[in-house]
């Protein structure tokens, strides 16, 4: 779980700069806020399993953050 927790950060931090570098930021948000709830869900996961109380807050902010990338992508 770390590894993928490792490789989405590092393609969210590589879209960023990527966007950044081309000015194309509004494009790329979507994607970026895809990649981010999908960290934020793998981050939930290794929280539950080690039963702590922020599982749920992280499954929540993922929650939140998928529709608002799924809504932007519609």
């Amino acid at each position: 779980m770390k590894i993928l927790r490792g490789i989405l950060g590092i393609t969210i931090i590589g879209l960023s700069v990527y966007g950044l570098i081309t000015g194309s930021v509004g494009t790329i948000i979507p994607y970026m806020l895809l990649l981010a709830g999908l960290m934020f869900i793998v981050m939930g996961i290794t929280e539950f399993k080690k039963r702590n109380a922020d599982a749920f807050n992280l499954f929540l902010v993922s929650g939140f953050v998928l529709f608002v990338a799924i809504y932007s992508l519609v």
